[in-house]
């Protein structure tokens, strides 16, 4: 008899003990709960706030006529360019053969990297930017941030010296240059770029580039 009722108190005792663990389990799981709900719930906003800060950059950069290869008529408007946006490909060009090249490739170029302004003008008709900026083989690409031409591209002698070069190929020169926003830029050794006096020395001769 007092077997039993030893064995009931210990009986209610482990009960009593399960059912507090329970509880203190229970209160855990719900206070988990209610912490994911509300990291999640704030990771939520801030990739909310993040898509909405994007969609709003997007829309001021296609209002600037990004997305799209177009040209400058005037020397004036390629200065109106340059200060509206921060990142500027800009084509110096004349009706040959190299330069329709090159076009192929910027107009591919202009619908994928949104983030960059591309434009060209023709060097013939623009004599003070083409001598201020020395612009002496066609094509030239001037490589703008932030108001300043940072580098230059000068004819195809660094995409293989041939116009059979990849738009891949010119894509990762301007991703170098940091003009372009590119995925696969961790693998490019992003280095400081070139002088643009040192870019457009090394080219000071006319070469096959500037051919009809």
């Amino acid at each position: 008899m007092a077997n039993s009722k030893i064995q009931e108190i210990i009986e209610k005792q482990v009960l009593t003990v399960a059912k507090a663990v329970e509880d203190k389990i229970d209160d855990e799981i719900h206070a988990l709960d209610r912490l994911d709900l509300d990291d999640l719930e704030a990771l939520r906003e801030r990739r909310l706030h993040q898509m909405k800060k994007m969609a709003e950059k997007k829309s001021r950069w296609i209002s600037l006529g990004h997305g799209e290869y177009s040209e400058i008529l005037s020397e004036k408007e390629f200065f109106s360019v340059v200060k509206a946006s921060e990142r500027v490909v800009c084509h110096f060009y004349r009706e040959n053969w190299p330069c329709k090249v090159m076009d192929k490739h910027l107009a591919i170029l202009a619908k994928r990297h949104i983030e960059t302004r591309f434009v060209k003008i023709q060097a013939e008709k623009s004599p003070f930017l083409a001598e201020k900026l020395k612009i002496l083989v066609l094509p030239t690409l001037a490589l703008i941030k932030n108001t300043k031409v940072d580098d230059y591209v000068v004819g195809f002698d660094e995409l293989g010296g041939t116009d059979e070069f990849g738009t891949e190929e010119l894509e990762e020169r301007l991703a170098k240059a940091q003009v372009i926003i590119f995925e696969g830029e961790s693998s490019l050794h992003a280095t400081k770029s070139r002088s643009s006096t040192r870019s457009v020395r090394q080219s000071s001769h006319p070469d096959s580039s500037d051919s009809d």
